[in-house]
């Protein structure tokens, strides 16, 4: 598994599971069948309602604390409600911190939410601090605003939504640029793509193993789904093959820029998508 370093310094997995609509009965067991495949970044939120259940499948992994890396996401608004949120969602996982704490969406008070985060990293609540959906000018906003640069944005990434114009801005930026529903939610229908499967088929690996590996060979940060332990199995085994710069180019040439419906209006501003 590589690691990419934070701009504070701290290890962030590149690949991790994400457990959005993962429902709280199926959480746990989904989790540990995770890290058993050799997943340690785990991806939940206040928003999730499956906090509690991250938390008792990490005690019941056994693995030492430090060598799993849990992110957690903010669903508030301002200082005060943050502040709270960050020790509720302490206190239902039954973590002592939390290793990353993203604010989840741009709420319109988005610098005092960031100013708890800020004080949560301080008190050594989260070992890193970040974002999620905010777009280059509301990411600025926060630089020039703040004390603490954010260490990660988590937005919208697949095939055929790459997101090059934000990753050149956090690479400048020094931001680490994590994805989410990295295989397009399942609405694309990428597992008939004639490209992908070609490759596929030269590796021994299914097109969505292409898509993650492609992601991961870009540096994104990479946290797909699934209830399906044979698909959970699956997701990760793309450490043992290479894409070569012929066949990167070509899954390049898939974007479209196409975002799935619901993606927050403010990211496609001044085309920053």
């Amino acid at each position: 598994m590589k690691n990419l370093k934070l701009n504070n310094g701290v290890e962030i997995p590149i690949f991790g599971f994400g457990t959005y609509e993962i429902s709280p009965s199926q959480t746990k067991d989904a989790v540990l069948s995770a890290f058993e495949d050799g997943y340690r970044l785990i991806d939940t939120a206040q928003y999730y309602r499956n906090e509690k259940q991250v938390g008792e499948a990490v005690r019941a992994s056994h693995i030492d604390r430090d060598e799993v890396f849990i992110t957690t996401k903010t669903m508030t608004d301002g200082y005060e409600a943050t502040k709270a949120g960050i020790d509720e969602s302490l206190q239902r996982s039954g973590l002592d911190y939390f290793d990353l704490i993203l604010i989840h969406w741009p709420m319109g008070h988005d610098l005092d939410t960031w100013h708890a985060l800020e004080e949560a990293y301080k008190a050594g609540k989260t070992r890193a601090i970040g974002i999620s959906n905010f777009n280059s000018r509301q990411t600025i906003d926060l630089i020039n605003n703040s004390d603490v640069r954010p260490m990660v944005d988590q937005i919208e990434t697949h095939l055929l939504l790459q997101q090059w114009k934000m990753h050149e801005f956090f690479e400048k930026e020094n931001i680490v640029h994590e994805s989410y529903s990295p295989l397009g939610s399942g609405r694309q229908n990428l597992m008939s793509n004639p490209i992908l499967q070609e490759i596929g088929q030269k590796y021994g690996k299914s097109p969505y193993q292409v898509i993650l590996r492609y992601l991961v060979q870009n540096d994104i940060v990479t946290i797909p789904r699934s209830t399906n332990p044979a698909h959970i199995k699956a997701n990760i085994d793309i450490f043992d093959f290479e894409l070569n710069q012929k066949e990167l180019k070509k899954l390049r040439d898939l974007d479209k820029r196409e975002p799935i419906d619901g993606w927050p209006a403010t990211m496609r501003e001044d085309e920053d998508y």
